[in-house]
């Protein structure tokens, strides 16, 4: 039996990119943008987005830079990973699709994306979903160490920081990417057929620089895209989230270890409420749809 897929055939030019993207529900419902991280991409939303489009929503699931349809209109902007972009890219998008505000959800690189607008520009944002709460990197005290155990789990960052690990991406991007599926996810049974559809999208032709540029910014490592430095420096200031929030932990995540709600209520000003659901690795969308439908429902509702 084939797998569903999510069509990814609306196209739509927002900012540096023409962003594929795949839409569902009534185009006058409440609308919601779920963002997919690293390496991963729309079909973390495979079940998510039916539910949230037969609830009425206004659904937009977008390949990110780097991946799948997505394309650079100009081949002289920079193939940058940073935060920055990716939150420059959601208020780019936002803004093609004549949407003022919608509530944003995301996990991993899409819940950073999520998280920058929210932080930024909590007037374009209803509510926030998001995976490990606040996704927001503190570039400053990227050369602080972490915990053994931690600092264990971020491997492959440190490897993308060398040439060998540039090289790796490329001989073997999809042995390399299904290995952190299952460190990430090690209660997740995914299949051959799962896994494919999804690395179908790392085969686009920036995928690479656009990984390795992200995991060597955030520890200081190189430099960030010019446009969007503005955006950098208001990110380093670590401004809090005002907007309606669900937060979401999942216990066997291999990225992120879970953390008990008061670990970052300091880093949220609006009603937040955070959940942890055991069993649940880092692809949260995916493995929890149910769980993560319903809080989007439950900003949209409010």
């Amino acid at each position: 039996m084939a797998l569903p897929l999510l069509n990814a055939d609306t196209r739509v030019r927002a900012g540096v990119l023409d962003v594929a993207c795949h839409l569902a529900g009534p185009v006058d419902g409440p609308p919601v943008l779920l963002m997919h991280g690293f390496p991963y991409d729309i079909h973390s939303y495979v079940d998510v987005a039916p539910m949230l489009a037969a609830a009425g929503c206004r659904v937009v699931v977008p390949y990110l830079r780097g991946y799948g349809g997505t394309r650079f209109l100009d081949a002289a902007t920079p193939r940058s990973g940073e935060q920055a972009v990716l939150g420059a890219d959601l208020l780019a998008l936002l803004d093609a699709l004549s949407i003022e505000r919608a509530v944003l959800a995301g996990y991993d690189w899409g819940g950073r994306a999520a998280c920058v607008v929210a932080a930024l520009w909590p007037e374009r944002c209803a509510g926030l979903v998001t995976v490990n709460s606040y996704n927001l990197q503190h570039i400053a005290r990227a050369m602080v160490p972490d915990t053994p155990e931690n600092e264990q789990r971020l491997w492959y960052q440190y490897l993308f920081h060398s040439e060998r690990g540039r090289a790796a991406l490329i001989q073997n991007r999809r042995a390399l990417c299904r290995r952190l599926w299952q460190l990430w996810s090690p209660t997740w049974a995914f299949d051959d057929a799962t896994f494919e559809r999804s690395a179908a999208a790392f085969d686009h032709p920036d995928f690479v620089d656009v990984v390795i540029h992200s995991y060597r910014h955030r520890f200081g490592l190189v430099p960030g895209d010019p446009a969007v430095a503005d955006v950098e420096r208001r990110i380093a200031a670590q401004p809090p989230i005002t907007v309606p929030t669900i937060s979401f932990d999942g216990v066997a995540d291999g990225v992120r270890p879970w953390e008990p709600a008061a670990a970052q209520a300091h880093r949220f000003t609006g009603p937040r409420q955070h959940r942890v659901l055991p069993g649940i690795g880092h692809n949260l969308p995916q493995e929890a749809p149910r769980a993560f439908a319903d809080a989007v429902l439950e900003l949209v509702r409010r």
